[in-house]
């Protein structure tokens, strides 16, 4: 394990998500003992300080990711996309969880980072189907390893602390109802780990070369079921509160009571609550002796949280700025996609066959053109283009082909072209592709756009995956998912 505070130099450390719950708490831990490159997507608005830089990255962007982890000697990876990215996202959070690890882990190499650390969730090591969420956990993990960057992951189960997204779940449960009826989830047996606790793990995992390229799980001294957290929870803030258990919810119907009764957005409750069908507890097989054990008792924990909290509520009513994030009025589009690709074939002729498919799909409306450097033009009729495509040749290889949206009847009309971007990317050890529209700007009137040209553009995204689909049919191909890898 390195010692931060005697290292012949201070190491320089990455931090994403520098502005977030997790993140905020870890950079005051870090500050005084490493420089710190705090990395938020509106780091703009922080001063820096002595020990910490804030720089402002957008992780969708391969570039922008690149021009984020210079001079970084470590990384620490605390990003998560259930929320959306854009006023439109017509997205899963798996795919663009993928696209965020895949940006960050080729930054990395290109940069010379010695290390990365992510933060996980446990996973259960005899589920015979992963949930939503832990699959992509865990293919995050294995993206983030792929470019021979060695990759340390600290894998946790519930968080306590007064932010985040399961136990205010449970506090906020707890708050607002008087009587609870428990699904059979509530009795599935959890590992809480105070706050402090995940922190001491991550810091501890820097420069640790016991754990590089390794996992280990991370716990509390408490083995629970969410029925004996809400109870805690309860007993805690005071509250009596009745717990029925019920035999009838179902893990659906569970989530969207969930997300109702507590505010909490269905992006981020869904994923969660269909993880809940899991044990998650660490396994005594993967915990590190001197990281892994956590001493803060769930009770402590949840006090300090909700003590914390209300200290928060207090200043931030007596603070009349904020260096919080502000809402964006841009109409931005994001949409990810992901197909599977023939054996052989890779991003960069997926994005060939897709421009001469859709003048296929399209004709006699849509017809398509592409010059001699690659770049793209779609028409309506033949006349006016409806999109043009600038081939990014600096930018792109054979795993991964990018267009910029330079114009067209389409796109919003400027000075100078944006950042929208039509990506092709392959994702490392399988044949599976990810094809992405970022930061796209429609010219359309918003509410036209969503009702008309956003829902053509999915339409057509699945009539391709089918044409893809039938050519590996035709093949008698059997593709290679990640999971094989």
């Amino acid at each position: 394990m390195m010692d931060l505070e005697t290292t012949e130099r201070k190491p320089v450390i990455a931090l994403t998500g520098a502005s977030g719950y997790i993140g905020n708490n870890l950079l005051k831990k870090l500050e005084k003992q490493a420089d710190i490159i705090a990395l938020s997507r509106n780091g703009d608005n922080y001063e820096n300080t002595e020990n910490v830089t804030w720089r402002s990255a957008d992780l969708f962007s391969l570039k922008d990711a690149e021009k984020a982890l210079e001079g970084a000697d470590y990384a620490v990876y605390l990003v998560h996309s259930m929320m959306p990215s854009a006023k439109l996202t017509q997205a899963k959070f798996e795919d663009m969880d993928l696209i965020l690890a895949d940006n960050f882990a080729q930054a990395a190499k290109k940069n010379g980072v010695k290390q990365i650390i992510y933060l996980s969730g446990i996973i259960p090591p005899d589920a015979d189907e992963l949930s939503r969420h832990l699959k992509s956990r865990l293919e995050v993990e294995k993206v983030l390893s792929s470019y021979g960057v060695p990759v340390t992951t600290v894998r946790a189960g519930l968080i306590v602390g007064p932010k985040g997204s399961s136990f205010p779940i449970v506090k906020k449960l707890v708050k607002r109802l008087p009587m609870m009826l428990l699904p059979k989830w509530t009795r599935q047996k959890t590992h809480p780990i105070a706050l402090q606790d995940v922190l001491g793990a991550l810091k501890g995992s820097i420069g640790n070369k016991k754990l590089s390229g390794e996992s280990i799980d991370v716990g509390g001294p408490e083995v629970m079921t969410y029925r004996e957290m809400m109870i805690d929870t309860a007993e805690v803030m005071g509250k009596k509160r009745k717990l029925v258990n019920v035999p009838f919810m179902t893990v659906n119907l569970s989530r969207l009571w969930v997300s109702v009764t507590t505010g909490t957005p269905k992006e981020m409750v869904y994923p969660l609550i269909e993880s809940l069908i899991h044990p998650m507890v660490a396994n005594p097989e993967n915990m590190d002796k001197d990281l892994s054990y956590g001493k803060t008792t769930f009770k402590e924990a949840a006090k300090s949280a909700l003590e914390q909290e209300e200290q928060e509520q207090q200043e931030k009513k007596k603070s009349s700025t904020s260096n919080s994030k502000t809402s964006s009025n841009i109409s931005d589009v994001r949409s990810v996609q992901r197909v599977l690709l023939p054996e052989g074939k890779n991003a960069e002729w997926a994005a060939s066959r897709y421009i001469n498919w859709l003048e296929d799909f399209g004709s006699p409306l849509i017809q398509t053109s592409i010059d001699h450097r690659n770049n793209a033009n779609i028409y309506l009729l033949g006349k006016k283009p409806l999109l043009k495509l600038t081939y990014a040749h600096e930018r792109s290889h054979e795993k991964r082909a990018l267009y910029y949206i330079t114009g067209g009847a389409f796109t919003k009309p400027e000075e100078k072209p944006g950042r929208g971007r039509l990506e092709f990317r392959q994702i490392p050890n399988s044949q599976e592709c990810i094809i992405a529209i970022h930061e796209y700007k429609p010219s359309l009137p918003w509410f036209i756009y969503t009702l008309t040209q956003a829902k053509f553009h999915i339409w057509v995204m699945y009539l391709f995956k089918r044409h893809l689909l039938k050519i590996i049919k035709q093949n008698h191909q059997q593709p290679r998912l990640i999971t094989d890898s």
